[in-house]
């Protein structure tokens, strides 16, 4: 059963466990078809972890909230194991990782692999999601509204005003878009999901790449008449409540809240509807350890691909000061790339596919406690 966005968020407040995510749509009925078959898995996982007595605690992004809450939920359930976890935003959960406050920082940006190694991380992804503009307009239902990079980034530059622009009737000719002015929303916090959504503006607007760039927080030019909130929660809530507006969220929280998500024009010269087809479609890719897996998604030229698709990354510390705590990081997520799959699929992201995540399994053999040996061997 799915569970609502509310309900998440509410049940991430108090912060449990998790549950475990899967691959590509193409693989998305296996998934349903093996449930049986991974229920005795997942038991025989969460025994052991039981014995271990897992209480680990992750700060960051809010873009994969609503599955590391639905995981965290699942694995509470299935074995009593606590899995912390507070949205504070991509800027917060990297700064905590560094700080070490906590067991692992969560990042929709990427870390190069020059930042990982001055500070002693790894990074790996998780899943895959989009970050989707969402519009409230009278009459305008999910889909229906059709933009093209340039015309987005127009809107947040100030240069597009109002929602009967003639570039923007020129996309929707079919459309009854009213003169009002638009307001645009945008995050107040040090965002992974503001990093995605500005590098996409920037590879299709070089207005939007010579002033204004790429950054988890930047200064928007129409910081004088938009809104900003905190975390996708707190845009998603303006959205809603403001007539006319645009603002930008993680698809679940625009699904989640039946809010009005805009088919956006890819590099391929498609108009694309947000789907996990098309998350997949962009994360279509070699996933290297070398260059510790730092892969930005957006504007891909693939057919079908969504053009602000992203992954979302855990960081921990490659030679932790308490292994045991990170051995159970490990654990956790090992769990939830074996159990997760459909966890995340019924929440509209995507999961990685089973040589992908063999990827990732492998890169965790390079953290190693003071005597140089790996803390966790996957399972």
């Amino acid at each position: 059963m799915k569970l609502s966005l509310k309900t998440l968020i509410i049940s991430m407040a108090t912060v449990t466990a998790l549950a475990a995510c899967s691959k590509p749509a193409e693989k998305q009925a296996a998934a349903a078809d093996t449930a049986t078959t991974t229920t005795s898995t997942a038991d025989n996982t969460a025994a052991s972890m039981e014995q271990v007595g897992i209480n680990i605690t992750g700060a960051g992004a809010s873009f994969p909230q609503p599955i590391y809450a639905k995981w965290s939920a699942d694995f509470k359930a299935a074995n009593g194991g606590q899995v912390n976890y507070q949205s504070i935003g991509s800027s917060g959960g990297i700064k905590q990782i560094i700080a070490k406050t906590v067991d692992f920082g969560a990042s929709d940006a990427p870390l190069s692999i020059e930042e990982l190694n001055k500070e002693d991380l790894i990074q790996f992804p998780t899943v895959i999601g989009g970050v989707v503009p969402v519009v409230n307009i009278d009459g305008i239902e999910a889909g229906a509204l059709k933009l093209d990079g340039e015309t987005l980034a127009n809107i947040y530059l100030g240069k597009i005003t109002t929602w009967d622009d003639a570039a923007i009737k020129a996309l929707n000719p079919d459309l009854n878009l009213p003169s009002d002015k638009i307001t645009t929303v945008f995050r107040s916090d040090g965002s992974g999901t503001t990093f995605n959504f500005t590098d996409y503006l920037a590879k299709v607007s070089s207005d939007w790449q010579s002033t204004v760039g790429v950054d988890k927080s930047i200064k928007w030019p129409t910081t004088a008449t938009g809104a900003a909130g905190k975390g996708n929660e707190g845009v998603a809530s303006y959205v809603g409540r403001i007539k006319n507006s645009i603002g930008y969220v993680e698809y679940a929280y625009a699904k989640q809240n039946g809010m009005a998500h805009v088919s956006l024009k890819n590099a391929a010269g498609e108009f694309v509807q947000p789907s996990a087809d098309s998350f997949a479609a962009a994360g279509d890719i070699e996933w290297n350890k070398d260059n510790g897996f730092n892969q930005v998604l957006t504007n891909s030229a693939t057919t079908g691909a969504w053009p602000i698709a992203a992954a979302t990354f855990i960081l921990v510390h490659k030679t932790p000061q308490n292994p045991e705590q990170v051995a159970n990081v490990l654990k956790f997520f090992d769990w939830a790339y074996t159990n997760g799959d459909q966890s995340a699929i019924d929440l509209d992201y995507v999961p990685f596919s089973d040589k992908a995540v063999d990827i990732f399994r492998q890169s965790w053999a390079d953290i190693k406690d003071g005597s140089g040996n790996a803390v966790y061997q996957a399972q």
